[in-house]
């Protein structure tokens, strides 16, 4: 098979031709359809993650086609569709995997961080972690809802039922968790950095209720934010935004550092809190969600040969909702 994979920190991502993998107990083998490209792809290959593995192929926002199923398994058959999430094992015995809190699990093993991921041709995935994919997205945008709608909906239950929602960085996961507020009949504050204008009219164009700077108050109170940028300036923003025991999420699995802020900005029992993965509980209830509303995912497609690009625009901010790889070659 054909796949990009990262040698090592301060490399790009290279073609190489690879064996197919062969199925071990519990493991399906599928031909890719789509890998979405996630900004945790991006925190790894800029090594503001530490590598787990190398070289390692990234990529966690899978839609694949069983090909082959290894012993064990039992949920899905060969020629399916399904979706491989980041969160790609579990132990199944620590205390917070006893406590239903797999999200937090000791010996986690994750896609494309842990175990190869999906840019490529094929790849491998734990039966027990994927997911049947709603009929009504196709490849390319079923592919975001893998992470970009599974951590943004985690994020976006964890910030509670308040009538006013701020969104900081409105890209692949805020596109997708607007949709969903807006739906339920919130209203949804955009934040993105100042002087983005094409961001600003992409936010608009979903029926946000208000577009700014993420350096400038909002023209209401908001009863809860879910910070999606990676930037910890944003956190004293957020609570400053927010009305008493307001709740502001950090959605990222990594973040600049916060910066010291008055106590006044969480006083009056505003919270802060952090979204770590996901459970596969979260990932049921969002995509039975999804398969009932018309969620209309903004995807740019490249071909699977062109995943440094992919990166490359991800980092720049140029590319408005997701982007996702396609297997056609053209490296």
């Amino acid at each position: 098979m054909l796949a990009m994979q990262w040698p090592g920190p301060g490399r790009d991502l290279r073609p190489v031709r690879l064996p197919v993998p062969v199925c071990g107990a519990h493991e399906v083998l599928l031909r890719v359809l789509a890998c979405g490209v996630c900004r945790t792809d991006l925190h790894i290959v800029d090594a503001d993650l530490a590598p787990h593995r190398l070289p390692l192929i990234p990529g966690h926002e899978i839609v694949g086609r069983i090909v082959q199923a290894g012993a064990g398994v039992e949920r899905f058959e060969v020629g399916q569709r399904v979706g491989v999430p980041w969160l790609g094992g579990t132990c199944g015995c620590c205390p917070y995997c006893r406590q239903g809190r797999e999200n937090l699990c000791d010996r986690p093993s994750f896609s494309g961080y842990d175990r190869d991921g999906g840019y490529a041709q094929f790849a491998l995935a734990d039966a027990r972690y994927c997911f049947a994919i709603p009929a009504r997205y196709d490849d390319a945008h079923a592919a975001p809802l893998l992470c970009a709608g599974l951590i943004g909906y985690r994020a976006y239950r964890m910030a509670g039922a308040g009538r006013r929602l701020g969104l900081y960085g409105f890209g692949a996961a805020a596109h997708i968790v607007a949709q969903v507020a807006l739906a339920q009949g919130r209203e949804v504050y955009a934040f993105c950095r100042p002087g983005d204008e094409r961001a600003r009219h992409f936010a608009l164009s979903l029926g946000v209720t208000w577009v700014g700077a993420s350096d400038v108050a909002p023209p209401q109170p908001l009863d809860a934010a879910i910070i999606f940028a990676p930037l910890g300036s944003l956190v004293p923003a957020a609570l400053s935004a927010c009305v008493k025991g307001g709740t502001v999420v950090c959605a990222g699995i990594h973040m600049s550092a916060i910066p010291s802020f008055p106590y006044a900005l969480l006083w009056q029992e505003r919270s802060l809190r952090s979204v770590a993965n996901l459970t596969r509980a979260d990932g049921e209830a969002f995509l039975d969600l999804a398969a009932s509303l018309p969620l209309h995912m903004s995807v740019t497609t490249l071909p699977l040969g062109e995943a440094n690009r992919a990166l490359a625009s991800l980092r720049s901010g140029t590319i408005d909702g997701a982007v996702v790889l396609l297997p056609d070659w053209h490296a």
